[in-house]
């Protein structure tokens, strides 16, 4: 069977990403109709689970994403093809924030998503070498460090941080559970290449006409 060529879904989300944030400096209302609090239950807003995912509070927030995105995007995305990484991107994201929404005022950011591909990545490659925290080490040991750091946000442990550690959580959580149905459902297959075989009469028939 042909391989899918990659439609490179991480860097297309990465342009989507820069593109709202620009139109966030451009347009004064653009934040609040996209961002996500309270309305999206009370008034049905709906794409506000959606369309926060793409926003981004500072250059500095957008910057750590976007490197995240593509650092650990491109993994991903070639590990498991593009279209269920933009399935793992997505679903990640939404849920990630409809589980939020319920613990903050408001919030914006690619993190819950991104945290998603990196549980997901965790579980298809648990000992790719990333660089986090300044060091090279296995995907499986930093995304433990991630945990433990947001878990101890949650829990008032390193104060108010204003990261949304919940999201980070439902996030990596969601992305376990995508990258344990994608190892149990479409586990490594042998290879394809055709293998030559002889007929061991004829070799012996060649034997005796060529090699006495």
């Amino acid at each position: 069977m042909k391989k899918n060529k990659m439609k490179l879904y991480f860097l297309w989300l990465a342009g989507i990403i820069v593109l709202f944030f620009l139109l966030q400096l451009i347009i004064p209302s653009f934040t609040d109709t996209l961002i996500l609090n309270e309305k999206a239950l009370i008034n049905f807003e709906y794409w506000r689970f959606l369309s926060s995912i793409f926003l981004h509070g500072s250059v500095t927030h957008l910057f750590f994403n976007l490197f995240a995105l593509l650092f650990f995007g491109i993994l991903l995305e070639k590990k498991v093809g593009s279209n269920k990484f933009l399935i793992i991107f997505l679903a990640s994201g939404i849920i990630a924030n409809i589980i939020s929404v319920n613990f903050y005022t408001s919030s914006l950011g690619a993190s819950g998503a991104i945290y998603g591909i990196m549980g997901a990545l965790t579980i298809m490659a648990p000992f790719i070498m990333v660089w986090a925290f300044g060091l090279m080490m296995p995907m499986f040991i930093a995304s433990i460090i991630w945990v433990i750091a947001d878990v101890l946000r949650t829990l008032g442990a390193l104060g108010d941080t204003n990261i949304g550690s919940i999201a980070h959580l439902s996030g990596i959580a969601i992305g376990i559970i995508a990258g344990i149905y994608l190892r149990y459902k479409f586990p490594k297959t042998k290879s394809n290449k055709k293998q030559i075989k002889f007929n061991e009469n004829q070799i012996r028939i060649w034997e005796d006409n060529y090699m006495k």
